[in-house]
Parts: structure tokens; C-alpha cells; sequence
């Protein structure tokens, strides 16, 4: 690949991740001003979560990680907390089995969430190299996501630990499948976990149809 072919992914790969990172913290960071504004409800009308979810999970990931920070310190695990419809996914290391099940039952005990996936390995933690990488990766994921013309990236919550991808979202099957199917393919992904809640054809219309803007009062008169 030329070198003016490498640059130009590179910055597609970097303006994607920072787009879609913006989007996040965005949806996160402004979802109280819900109903403050169109321009912040135009935003969070993205999102397939209501705003009562949303807020419930930007709640439970400061509560677990503030809680986990007061358990254990930094000595004893690195770890990662990621909420989506009050399913909180949990990656990173940890020093031993018995601190894993302590981090699981710390978290479970957090108000509003409803299921925990405790994908954290006992080992090490992994190195600044590794760590990059792993950015990097996630940032191709999205990048090939808002590329795909038949899926809603803003769909999708992605997290990768040492190569594994771990994709959550409230999505369709097809959704599913053919967002794991670019994740496998995309270029430094080891294993590809889905941590989604599948919807169907006819419950997704019915969200859009929630999200649509209501009409002018007086546009068709």
C-alpha cells in the first residue's frame, strides 16, 4: 500500500473513532438536557435506549467503577466498565479468581443493573503496546461500521481487550450478524463476543417510529 493510501485510512480510521467517540460522550454527558433543547434531543434520538436508560447507565458505570476503586484500589485488577440497557460488561485483569467474583458481586450490587458479564481474565495487565492496539482496532471497528450503508453505527457499544472484540447494542439479528461479520474481518481482532439484546424487525420500526421529531404545530394547516 502506498504511503498516501496508508495516511488517508489512517485518517479516516481517526476521524470515525473521534466522530463516534464524540457521539458517545455526547449522548452520555447531555442526556439530563433531554429535554432541554431540539439539539440535544435530535442527538440522543439516535440512541435506541430510551433516556431513562441512558442516564441509568451513565450512573451505573461512575457507581461501579467508583465503587471498585474503593474495594480494591489499583493494585488488584485494571478493569473496564462498560453499561448498555443496564447490562454492564466488565474487562480488563485480575490478580486472581477470588478477586474476579468480588468484582462481579461489587458490581451486581449496583443500583439499576440488571445482569453483569464478567469477561475479565486473570493475568497480567497488558502493555502500552498492547493497550494501543487495541485503540486502534476498536477505532477500525467503527470506522468500518459508520462505513456499512445498511447498519446504524451509533447502534453498537465496542470494546476490545487484547484482541477481542466485545460488541454491545439493542440490535436485529441481521444487525447482528452483519456487524460481526465486518468486527471478524476487521484487521487485528482476535475473537469477536457479543454481549447484544436482540430485537426484532417489527420492535426496531417501533423505536424509529418513537424517534421520529413530532410535526410543526401548524405545518399542515
Amino acid at each position: 500500500m502506498s504511503q498516501h493510501k496508508m495516511t488517508t485510512s489512517f485518517h479516516r480510521i481517526a476521524a470515525a473513532t473521534l466522530a463516534v467517540a464524540a457521539l458517545g460522550a455526547t449522548l452520555s454527558a447531555c442526556a439530563p438536557l433531554v429535554l432541554g433543547g431540539a439539539a440535544v434531543g435530535a442527538i440522543v434520538a439516535v440512541d435506541r435506549r430510551t433516556s431513562g436508560a441512558q442516564l441509568d447507565d451513565q450512573g451505573i458505570e461512575l457507581r461501579a467503577t467508583n465503587r471498585l476503586k474503593d474495594a480494591l484500589g489499583d493494585a488488584r485488577a485494571r478493569y473496564s466498565i462498560a453499561s448498555y440497557n443496564r447490562r454492564v460488561l466488565i474487562t480488563g485483569e485480575a490478580a486472581s479468581d477470588a478477586v474476579k467474583t468480588q468484582i462481579t458481586q461489587l458490581v451486581s450490587g449496583v443500583e439499576n443493573v440488571r445482569e453483569v458479564i464478567n469477561e475479565l481474565e486473570v493475568t497480567n495487565s497488558p502493555s502500552f503496546k498492547e493497550r494501543a492496539t487495541d485503540t486502534l482496532v476498536t477505532g477500525r471497528l467503527k470506522a468500518s461500521l459508520v462505513d456499512a450503508k445498511d447498519l446504524s453505527a451509533s447502534a453498537f457499544k465496542v470494546v476490545t481487550e487484547r484482541g477481542t472484540v466485545f460488541l454491545m447494542g439493542r440490535v436485529t439479528q441481521r444487525e447482528a450478524d452483519r456487524a460481526t461479520d465486518i468486527a471478524r474481518n476487521t484487521q487485528g481482532v482476535g475473537r469477536v463476543v457479543r454481549v447484544l439484546e436482540i430485537i426484532s424487525e417489527q420492535e426496531l420500526a417501533n423505536l424509529n417510529a418513537l424517534k421520529q421529531p413530532a410535526p410543526a404545530s401548524g405545518a399542515n394547516k
